[in-house]
């Protein structure tokens, strides 16, 4: 028999990224006293991001599980990525919760990652709690955020009953919040979380479990690690889970492994609380199933019976990853070989559900992932962990639907000054992209949004940023699969290519300067075939940078001259993989990143281009 579990609350926080989600766990967990009054976390900001790709780049990757308690009420809160390439940890961790928190910046309103993630919570019908934070911004309207959002959920609502939603008012980054539009004194005077954590109590609907039905609990998270293995993490449906309890694991095909239980935990704050025993409509991870995957189902062992599956976009990008080939390769990782790649690969893919690995047979792999953010996020893991490997350029998925070949088209939405619209306009006409809404906003910034294809779209963030002097504040999300939209002209400029083996010297980089923008400084070892510039012209031109000036015996007042290098233009990660072209890859290794041609003598450059010729 069903029964309401009063006591117990599950939320997820979702919101488009910088809206201020882990900001405001960060406080509803100081806020609940969930930290003993000298823990070290009570003086940190945003406790959630562990990672230190989190830490770095202010953005949340993975979803993470944690849990307060106020007034004897148990409230299990699931922190969401923001970012659009990161869906997947958004979509199987919504299957966790009764509500969701959606968190709106009263400046921006609602961005194309708000849309995406609301549509999914909808779907799942969950009870939404629309929270508008940042209101002590200088340009925060709420009104017009309110507006905003109402008309979002009219167009993404398949019930009535979706368009009656509470709304708090927030300032997260002080732990404040109102259940109505605060005054200027109210914004500035002492305050607290009390009002959202009431609103969570009674908007919130408590988990309506059958705790004496045979179990099942779908797997919606993964974790490892070196004491205890694999956790398998998931919200128990029905029944209860004990220690040394006889389970059976259900694939998604329908295939049973039987396996048992070894430890539970449940989620007190940061930390994992071992327990004896868990009910239904509570978050566990469990120990002791190592073969457990995102979506199988843990279910009773005298009764088996499958939960539905979580369904999981595709991928819409793939790159080429394999070993380094280069004559640098082995002097600043300490993992190289292909078979060390392909199992750190195959461990991603347990855990990492928005991404494919298809193995080609050589040495290399082609991983799939959901966008440039969501592939780099994994080359960038492998670097820090010692690895050293080549990448390929992004290359879209195309897709056969009924009989026609789509591609993969995004929404991108650019917030930027007024006076670089022109800019923006003509980068995304050369790219046959559609403008679907110009706006004005009265702090003179625009919003341009565009539909285009995700292959068009490559390597223009990169263009925009610097166009735009860094102002721009670019953002997209997946439409789905359209009809092709041809070929897409290229653009980029011509390479400048290392023509001999040695160190960069200022006098080579000089004249290597004198033919477009240089890449690295004087000293740096460089190899034929490397690729240190980028030239003014659109074709490729080899250069010798390790040539010095000659030495002669007569002097002159302008060869006496100190050489004055213009600073190199060094790229991020992302920036680097947005650059290359298809005959040419990234090396990366822990210590560099170095750009290269596929075929590194001009010789067999040569020789390639007439092959494809002929």
């Amino acid at each position: 028999m069903k029964e309401k579990l009063s006591n117990l609350r599950n939320i997820a926080i979702i919101a488009h990224v910088d809206h201020g989600k882990t900001t405001l766990v960060d406080f509803l967990l100081k806020q609940s006293n969930t930290f003993h009054a000298k823990a070290e976390e009570l003086g940190k900001d945003l406790i959630m991001d562990s990672n230190d790709l989190e830490k770095e780049r202010g953005i949340t990757i993975l979803a993470k599980n944690t849990s307060v308690n106020y007034n004897g009420t148990k409230i299990n809160i699931i922190d969401t990525p923001g970012h659009a390439d990161f869906g997947g940890e958004v979509e199987r961790t919504l299957n966790m919760a009764d509500g969701a928190l959606l968190l709106v910046d009263a400046q921006e309103g609602p961005m194309p990652q708000t849309k995406f993630v609301l549509k999914k919570a909808i779907d799942l019908n969950l009870k939404i709690i629309v929270v508008i934070n940042k209101i002590d911004k200088p340009g925060a309207d709420p009104k017009r955020t309110i507006g905003e959002v109402s008309n979002l959920f009219l167009n993404l609502s398949t019930h009535e009953s979706h368009l009656d939603f509470p709304i708090i008012y927030a300032i997260g980054r002080e732990g404040k919040a109102w259940d109505h539009e605060p005054t200027a004194e109210e914004k500035s005077a002492e305050g607290n979380l009390e009002p959202l954590f009431k609103k969570i109590i009674e908007c919130i609907p408590a988990p309506e479990v059958d705790a004496d039905a045979p179990l099942q609990m779908l797997v919606s998270n993964l974790d490892r690690d070196n004491y205890q293995g694999k956790y398998t993490i998931g919200r128990i449906a029905r029944g209860k889970i004990k220690i040394g309890q006889a389970v059976t694991l259900i694939d998604l095909t329908g295939n049973k492994e039987n396996g048992r239980v070894d430890k539970i935990f449940t989620f007190q704050g940061l930390v994992r609380t071992e327990v004896f025993e868990a009910s239904a409509g509570d978050i566990v991870a469990v120990t002791g199933i190592p073969n457990s995957h995102i979506g199988m189902t843990v279910a009773d062992f005298d009764s088996p019976e499958a939960l539905p599956t979580i369904t999981i976009e595709e991928p819409t990008l793939r790159i080429r990853i394999g070993p380094n080939t280069s004559p640098f390769k082995g002097k600043e990782g300490t993992i190289f070989t292909s078979r060390q790649i392909a199992e750190r690969l195959h461990r991603e893919v347990e855990t990492n559900v928005g991404m494919r690995l298809q193995e080609l047979g050589g040495t290399d792999f082609l991983v799939s992932g959901r966008g440039e953010l969501h592939l780099s996020i994994l080359i960038e893991t492998l670097r820090r962990e010692g690895f050293e490997m080549e990448i390929s350029k992004p290359e879209v998925i195309i897709k056969e639907i009924d009989g026609e070949k789509m591609e993969p088209f995004e929404e991108v939405t650019i917030d930027v000054p007024e006076e670089y619209v022109g800019v923006i306009t003509a980068e995304f006409g050369k790219r046959k992209a559609n403008l679907i809404d110009l706006a004005n906003h009265n702090n003179g910034y625009s919003r341009l949004v565009y539909h285009i294809s995700t292959q068009a779209f490559l390597g223009l963030r990169n263009i925009l940023v610097v166009d735009t002097k860094g102002t721009a504040i670019i953002n997209s999300v997946l439409l789905g699969y359209k009809d092709l939209a041809g070929s897409v002209p290229r653009i980029r400029n011509g390479a400048l290519i290392v023509s001999e083996t040695g160190k960069a010297v200022a006098f080579g980089l000089q004249v290597a300067q004198g033919r477009g923008i240089v890449f690295i400084p004087p000293t740096i070892p460089v190899y034929e075939g490397m690729i240190i510039g980028l030239n003014s012209r659109k074709e490729d031109i080899e250069i010798n940078v390790c040539k010095g000036k000659e030495l002669t015996n007569m002097r002159s007042k302008s060869s006496d001259e100190a050489i004055v290098l213009a600073p190199p233009l060094v790229f991020t990660l992302e920036q680097a993989i947005d650059f290359i072209e298809d005959d040419e890859l990234l090396e990366v290794t822990p210590q560099s990143l170095r750009l290269r041609k596929k075929h590194l003598t001009k010789n067999d450059r040569v020789r390639v281009k007439r092959e494809n010729r002929e």
